[in-house]
């Protein structure tokens, strides 16, 4: 009889264990959800993660929107990672902080793939390889066949070492077979400065940091990085069109909440986010952005995820970028 009652006891127990699961799932979202952006208001990743959280809401969710900033993106991811994985501490992690960072910084206080569950790809978005004016470089041709004449005699600039636009750049002159000379700034401003006023032959960055400059004519634009022309600069070819079939490097975003987070809360949210992302006016405003909708599975997400920190890992040692 004992066994019997404890059995009884152990399954009402089950059962009660059980039925709590359901209703917090059901009733989730309770309260607003926290979204860590890990990078300063106003860029173009606060700006995806606002925009998407505005349409959400539609949705019956309550956003509040926590910009985290600070040791390239890894504060905020970080701090997504602890959080409690009850659905209410969401991050828009990128390229840079889950796949670059791992390699790229020798002690990294979260790991991608064990301390985060990927819900959503959310976008895409290209870079735009450009020269200035004082250069005779008008196709990236152009530029190939100097930089062989003359190899290391050309330099480029990027936002930083170890940064998305360096390592694409690391990339193609592995496609090219060509040596240029890499000088790093602290952020876009001053790169672009020294671009447009000669001391500094190429820049490379997104489209939306860039294309004031190419439509002023301050800069001539070479290629495009991802495998699709820009929107924005329908009359830039790609890299891959220049002849490097197959070339991509690209920046990614997506929403990731804290390792152990519910299946169901992943499955809710991933419905509603890929049915948010097929709104024309948002994909018109991420598209502002330089950014392209793209939307997909939580399971699709994590693949991209762990299939591209060797990948980028790779390009991080074989250029020698470390941040300590």
């Amino acid at each position: 009889m004992k066994t019997s009652r404890r059995a009884v006891l152990a399954l009402a127990a089950t059962s009660l264990f059980a039925a709590a699961s359901l209703a917090q799932a059901e009733t989730w979202p309770a309260r607003p959800i926290r979204l860590v952006v890990p990078f300063p208001a106003g860029g173009g990743t606060d700006i995806i993660a606002r925009e998407l959280t505005n349409k959400l809401t539609s949705y019956g969710y309550n956003f509040v929107v926590d910009n985290k900033p600070g040791s390239g993106g890894n504060l905020g991811v970080d701090a997504a990672a602890k959080a409690a994985p009850d659905g209410y501490t969401l991050v828009l992690g990128q390229t840079s902080n889950l796949a670059i960072n791992p390699t790229l910084y020798a002690k990294l206080p979260y790991d991608p793939v064990k301390d985060l569950t990927p819900i959503s790809l959310v976008a895409t978005s290209p870079l735009v390889i450009v020269a200035g004016t004082a250069t005779p470089y008008k196709t990236l041709d152009d530029l190939v066949k100097a930089a062989r004449a003359k190899p290391e005699s050309i330099n480029f600039a990027s936002s930083g070492n170890g940064t998305v636009s360096h390592l694409a750049m690391e990339s193609f002159q592995k496609a090219a077979n060509i040596k240029l000379t890499h000088i790093p700034y602290k952020g876009a401003a001053q790169g672009i400065t020294d671009v447009i006023s000669g001391q500094v032959q190429l820049y490379v960055s997104s489209v939306p940091t860039l294309q004031a400059h190419i439509k002023s004519g301050k800069m001539h634009p070479l290629a495009i990085t991802s495998l699709q022309r820009a929107p924005e600069l329908p009359q830039v070819p790609t890299v891959a069109e220049s002849g490097y079939k197959g070339f991509e490097s690209i920046t990614w975003f997506g929403i990731l909440g804290p390792a152990g987070l519910s299946k169901d809360i992943v499955a809710k949210l991933n419905a509603d986010i890929n049915k948010a992302l097929q709104d024309p006016t948002l994909k018109q405003k991420l598209a502002g952005q330089g950014a392209a909708v793209q939307g997909s599975s939580a399971a699709d997400f994590a693949k991209l995820i762990r299939d591209d920190i060797p990948r980028w890992g790779k390009l991080v040692k074989d250029s020698g970028a470390k941040v300590d």
